[in-house]
């Protein structure tokens, strides 16, 4: 799988870089349409990374509890 990081710094469909503000549009909307060549630019949920849950959280304490049986 690829980088996600890297996908959203060009516009896949033309290859334009994306401003800072697109990249920050992108990954907060994940959607954003590119103004080079009007391409809607979808990412994906499953295409995430998996990420830990915070500390604290319902989800960490659960966990926890689950290692620590």
């Amino acid at each position: 799988m690829a980088n996600p990081e890297q996908e959203t710094r060009h516009c896949p469909h033309c290859g334009r870089e994306l401003s800072p503000w697109e990249q920050v549009l992108l990954n907060v909307d994940r959607a954003l349409m590119c103004k080079g060549c009007w391409y809607r630019i979808i990412l994906d949920a499953f295409d995430l990374p998996r990420q830990d849950p915070l500390p604290g959280s319902p989800q960490a304490d659960s966990k926890e509890n689950a290692d620590s049986a």
